[in-house]
């Protein structure tokens, strides 16, 4: 009986001395006047509906068909890539890739950008030229590499209803410009 009360009193000290631990006691080092910066809150990716793309419709107005969103450049701010191209009642128009970033910052920024406007973005570069006479499809960011499925014509001779070459083709941020990988051509689509 004496070891029965003997242990349930040692239990007892243990878990009184559990509940009354002083607080974590915590350093910072500021200088006089300073007070400690709160972490900055993170910037949310562009909204590709927003941005104003360097695409000439006829009829009808740019559409996003694909977009993905990451930290291309490294600046723990994330970027987003928007395929792109002109809304119409027939057939499958070529597509644009662009990169957004918020004004001022991210990839391809220059110092006398405009002012950052909510979670709009502006087009800081050109991946796909919808010149090219391109379709993307399959348009992801796995760490700084943009990556798509480029679908194209082998000649003038082909309907532009039926894309006959697919390209898999990669984009990454080097040296302050994207460069485009080399890609493989498997005809037949």
């Amino acid at each position: 009986m004496h070891w029965l009360a003997t242990a349930a009193a040692t239990a007892a000290v243990v878990a009184l001395a559990g509940l009354l631990q002083p607080t974590a006691a915590t350093a910072s080092q500021t200088a006089a006047g300073n007070a400690p910066q709160a972490p900055a809150a993170a910037r949310p990716a562009p909204d590709p509906a927003t941005a104003t793309y360097p695409l000439r419709c006829r009829a009808g107005k740019p559409v996003v068909v694909h977009r993905a969103t990451g930290d291309l450049d490294g600046d723990n701010a994330p970027e987003t890539v928007a395929a792109v191209r002109c809304e119409t009642g027939m057939g499958t128009p070529s597509t644009g890739i662009y990169v957004l970033t918020g004004a001022g910052t991210g990839a391809g920024s220059n110092a006398g950008a405009a002012a950052e406007n909510g979670t709009g973005g502006r087009v800081v570069a050109t991946l796909l030229d919808p010149a090219d006479q391109q379709n993307a499809t399959g348009l992801t960011i796995t760490g700084r590499a943009v990556t798509a499925t480029l679908l194209g014509y082998s000649s003038e001779a082909v309907a532009r209803c039926c894309p006959d070459t697919r390209q898999r083709t990669t984009w990454q941020w080097r040296n302050g410009k994207f460069l485009r990988s080399a890609t493989t051509d498997a005809r037949s689509v």
